[in-house]
């Protein structure tokens, strides 16, 4: 019997858009680990981000996330370093549904988005689905013809240019969903490391309201617990609230001041 893959990120939101449209809960994986990306994937999260930009992940260890994830109820995503064709080419190939692709601030940046994650005539991924991990080695039916399907595309605007190109970015045929960047829009924006700045929030939700405006669900990272909760009031439809670096960084720091802390009473 042939295989089936899992529903695509794109198909996630729509079915909560049309459910208790709560915002889908995610967090980044950027530790290169599979194991640490299993912990996350059964922790009730709704989606998980192993990132490729910042992070010591290669092929190699993107597909062992995606395997280790692949046993809980979570959706995968993986941001790829850049819109490259030929590193979009290799990521499908190991079997990433889902792709983020980073600094997308013109329509044009995610048309090249576009045809990179879709096979000729419609695009430019290369054929090779009878020798990857995308199709399980020729064992979904269908797959070069059905392609498209199988794959969600979000892309992330987080630059000035992108916040004013948002609502053209988001019409783009192809484009699932998008992503704000508070960290590098506020760097963008001669604000670098004032992600709650006033201004900063605000270019950050006139792009919620130009992508929400073409039909397309929108997200944001949000990092603060009160921050992940007004951009969900907002209209967000997916939000990252935290990574697991972060936890582990912050975690550990407060465990090394237990001791320290008893000291000071």
């Amino acid at each position: 019997m042939p295989l089936r893959l899992n529903p695509t990120f794109r198909e996630v939101l729509a079915a909560r858009a049309a459910g208790d449209g709560r915002a889908l809960v995610g967090m980044w994986v950027c530790s290169g680990s599979a194991l640490v990306a299993e912990v996350c994937a059964g922790s009730g999260v709704d989606w998980v981000l192993v990132d490729m930009e910042h992070s010591p992940n290669g092929l190699e260890s993107v597909l062992g996330q995606l395997q280790a994830v692949a046993a809980y109820p979570v959706t995968p995503v993986v941001r790829v370093p850049i819109g490259d064709v030929v590193t979009i080419k290799q990521v499908l190939d190991v079997g990433a549904q889902n792709l983020l692709v980073p600094m997308v601030s013109s329509a044009d940046d995610a048309r090249a988005a576009v045809e990179a994650v879709r096979y000729p005539p419609r695009g430019r991924r290369g054929v090779g689905s009878a020798l990857a991990r995308s199709a399980r080695w020729g064992r979904v039916e269908g797959y070069v013809d059905d392609a498209d399907e199988h794959v969600s595309l979000v892309v992330q605007v987080e630059t000035a240019e992108g916040v004013e190109a948002a609502g053209e970015i988001a019409a783009v045929e192809g484009v699932d969903g998008v992503l704000v960047g508070p960290a590098d829009l506020s760097a963008s924006m001669g604000l670098r490391g004032q992600q709650r700045h006033p201004d900063v929030v605000a270019a950050v939700l006139r792009t919620f309201e130009a992508v929400r405006a073409a039909g397309k669900p929108v997200g944001v990272n949000a990092f603060e617990p009160d921050a992940a909760r007004g951009y969900a009031d907002a209209g967000a439809s997916f939000v990252a609230v935290g990574a697991d670096v972060t936890l582990l960084a912050r975690g550990s720091e407060a465990l090394a001041r237990v001791l320290a802390d008893d000291g000071e009473r």
